[in-house]
């Protein structure tokens, strides 16, 4: 079983509607302004999930080994999925301030 398919394609956002740029070396799935993804896959890339809800930032955390973690719940099924941020990219950053601002998870 594939646990990732690698997708890093040019995107719009369905929250801001802002056109996200692919990340410059992994894949990227949210939005790098507002932070909102779409429920689209059940294992990474792979498009499967047929909820296809908002998903909303909505906690962070550090983790020792991964950095920053953003935490995204679906507003219709209320799955949670945790993501890298890319707060240090060049192109395209996640807007730290903006994960800053969601609740800490210990």
């Amino acid at each position: 079983e594939k646990r990732f398919t690698h997708i890093n394609d040019t995107f719009d956002c369905a929250v801001c509607l802002k056109k996200i740029k692919p990340h410059p070396s992994s894949c990227r799935n949210h939005c790098p302004f507002c932070l909102s993804s779409l429920h689209l896959d059940i294992n990474p890339g792979d498009r499967a999930s047929s909820c296809k809800g908002v998903m909303k930032a909505v906690s962070y955390k550090i983790h020792s080994k991964k950095g920053l973690m953003i935490h995204h719940k679906c507003t219709k099924c209320h799955v949670v999925k945790i993501n890298r941020a890319s707060h240090e990219i060049k192109s395209q950053p996640d807007d730290f301030n903006k994960i800053l601002s969601l609740t800490p998870k210990n």
